[in-house]
């Protein structure tokens, strides 16, 4: 348990508020705090902190370890750069006690009352606001829990700080400038496109993938030696061949079931926030996470070690799996997906993640369950076929070294899916770290140093040695060869290096070693106006032209597409460069807004949403005008914000895009002719 708390309180340390940030409505803190502050000297100041605290819990003490449950001061980003913190102090003496919860560590902590006074000096001459929070844990039995309270310290023009109780306020005018009144989605100019079942076939190729998956997986090292095994148990130790075929397709159907279940967390989650996917695919936190994550799965893959899932688990699933019933069945079932999760751990954790992305796009955790299905159901196949027909078990290939080299091509593919969640990550922040050419070269590295391993030109510690190079290894080896070289044009300043097959997986054409231009020069349309609406509105006044809204994000897949097939077209190209003002809004921008743009937007619906970052702020934008959450989103709508179409999601049918612009330029005739004859 210390170890927990030491990890949590390590994470607040470095994430500060956005570990912890409560929304209105979330639990209440256990302790209430008080903000003043008293002038040391020149440019240095004691900040007071002064905590009521909850009968019965216990606050933990400021003079704790840091890596110990504790009470902290932790400024935002633009207030540390103005001030250091030169000492910590708890003002009120602590008590202490040995705590059972944590291992009868030794803790200080405050009943009651509390006083900790943080002195401070500005790094610069000028005295400006500080915000932040007082990030601390509470006890009390055995509950043990990080809170958070937000603080502002305004700064006077004589140089007093007067603290208050921080956080975001609520900004009405500003709320209105999300809230466009003007925008009527019942009553468009002409009434043609909309969002309809514009998910569905994502669902199914998400559904598709999953089944790959779950094929991968059957020829791994941990679960293709079990097919022949548990099919022979069922069917000789069943009474009668039909009972037995019974058993073994109850098997498999357990083992869908519960791969299924997986999603289940996530159907719950979305409830509490509709955004939540679109949070999870494109932080930058969780994206580096993955990066990590698929790293190590890939060094699993390679050799170097094996992931298991703990011990006592298996043991528990296969002491329950011994009855000879359906709850038998299914715990035995639960076994084989617990023993085999050092192989289909990571295959199944791509494909989560991959699904997690896509569901970012609207589909919710239908897209996870879509995933885990397939994956199940191509897991769970084998073993109903086989028990109905056993013969069948002669034609597999027994096992051997060939399962190894499956697993280490696998570990190449994870490297290469790592790179894509880092690339996710550095476009979201701009950190210019993996331009589209940097990404492809690694890619061709990879791939590259797959192909040399099938055909024996590398070797693992592990690897049989290879006698005579298959049928099956040449072909897989051609292939991976043939998409090494298709990639190599990526990295390119040539027409050839937009590659369809990468589009939406690789940046986008803009995000180049050779500069932003060399996306318009290959055919992609570069927006008038990024991440600024306002400016992108007066520029269509200026022009007296209509406004095409595309909400999208860095991490987007389905955006890319839309941008690098469908947007390339000539006539979409023509339609969106002669008549249209593009304004490209970026939902998963992390950027931050400026302290006085940032607020708490309340809906008349009674939901909220802190504003922080250009993300939030047209997410906030796209949710409340347009009922939709979606990305890629497309809005036609005139430089007065009358709505000329129904809006528009991913549309890969070029001709059916083409003609949605189409009508929008009819409404926007029919503006102007209603215009000139009212002069």
């Amino acid at each position: 348990m210390k170890y927990i708390v030491s990890m949590i309180s390590a994470f607040l340390l470095l994430f500060g508020t956005s570990a912890i940030a409560q929304e209105p409505g979330a639990a209440p803190v256990h302790a209430k705090w008080e903000f003043s502050a008293d002038k040391k000297a020149p440019g240095e100041y004691i900040l007071k902190f002064t905590a009521k605290i909850e009968p019965g819990w216990k606050l933990m003490a400021a003079s704790m370890g840091d890596d110990d449950p504790n009470t902290r001061i932790v400024f935002d980003s633009l207030s540390d750069s103005r001030v250091r913190i030169q000492s910590l102090a708890d003002v009120t003496a602590p008590l202490t006690a040995k705590e059972p919860m944590l291992e009868d560590m030794e803790i200080k902590y405050f009943e009651n009352e509390a006083v900790i006074t943080a002195t401070i000096k500005y790094v610069a001459d000028s005295i400006k606001d500080l915000r932040g929070n007082v990030t601390f844990f509470v006890l009390k039995g055995e509950e043990i829990l990080p809170e958070e309270a937000p603080f502002t310290f305004k700064a006077d023009a004589a140089g007093t700080l007067t603290g208050t109780t921080g956080g975001l306020e609520v900004n009405k005018e500003a709320a209105d400038g999300l809230k466009r009144k003007t925008i009527d989605l019942n009553n468009p100019l002409v009434k043609i496109g909309g969002i309809g079942n514009e998910g569905q076939s994502s669902i199914w190729l998400i559904f598709v993938l999953g089944f790959l998956g779950g094929l991968v997986a059957l020829v791994t090292p941990c679960v293709f030696p079990m097919i022949p095994l548990t099919v022979s148990f069922f069917t000789k130790s069943s009474q009668d061949r039909k009972a037995g075929v019974f058993n073994a397709v109850m098997y498999g159907f357990f083992i869908f079931l519960i791969y299924v279940l997986f999603s289940l967390p996530f159907h719950i989650a979305g409830k509490a926030d509709s955004a939540i996917f679109n949070n999870i695919s494109t932080n930058v936190w969780l994206n580096l996470i993955f990066f990590v994550v698929f790293v190590v799965f890939a060094l699993s893959f390679f050799g170097l070690f094996e992931i298991t899932l703990p011990s006592g688990l298996a043991s528990k699933a296969d002491s329950k799996a011994n009855k000879n019933s359906l709850v038998g069945i299914f715990f035995m079932a639960l076994t084989l997906v617990v023993v085999s999760f050092s192989c289909t751990g990571p295959i199944m954790g791509s494909l989560l993640a991959g699904a997690g992305s896509a569901a970012s796009g609207g589909s919710g955790a239908w897209m996870l369950t879509a995933g885990m299905a397939g994956f199940g159901i191509a897991l769970a196949l084998p073993f109903a076929l086989f028990a109905l027909f056993p013969n069948w078990l002669n034609s597999l290939p027994k096992s051997g070294g060939w399962l190894t080299s499956v697993k280490v091509v696998l570990g190449f593919v994870e490297v290469a899916l790592a790179i894509k969640f880092l690339s996710n990550a550095d476009l979201v922040t701009h950190w210019g770290i993996l331009h589209r050419e940097t990404f492809f070269l690694i890619w061709i590295i990879i791939f590259g140093l797959t192909t040399a391993y099938l055909f024996g030109l590398i070797r693992f510690p592990h690897d049989s040695p290879i006698k005579k190079l298959g049928k099956v290894r040449i072909f897989f080896g051609v292939l991976f060869g043939a998409f090494t070289l298709y990639l190599i044009p990526g990295i390119t300043n040539t027409k050839y290096a937009r590659l369809r097959l990468m589009s939406g997986f690789a940046p986008p054409m803009s995000y180049s070693w050779y500069g932003h231009g060399t996306a318009a020069e290959k055919g992609a349309v570069e927006p008038d106006i990024i991440n600024e609406y306002e400016k992108g509105l007066a520029l269509a006044k200026e022009k007296n032209k209509p406004v095409l809204l595309d909400f999208t994000g860095w991490a987007c897949v389905n955006c890319r597409n839309m941008e690098e097939n469908v947007w390339t077209d000539p006539e979409v190209h023509s339609l969106i460069k002669d008549n249209y003002i593009l304004i490209s809004l970026y939902t998963d921008d992390r950027k931050k807004l400026g302290e006085n743009d940032q607020f708490l937007f309340q809906s008349d619906e009674g939901w909220s949403k802190k504003i922080v970052t250009i993300g939030d702020k047209y997410a906030t934008f796209q949710r409340v005008n347009f009922i939709n959450q979606s990305q890629p989103l497309y809005v036609l709508i005139t430089p007065d914000e009358q709505l000329l179409t129904l809006p528009v999601a991913y549309t890969p049918d070029i001709q059916e895009y083409a003609n949605w612009l189409k009508a929008g330029l009819d409404g926007w005739k029919k503006v102007n002719t209603t215009a000139q004859k009212a002069n």
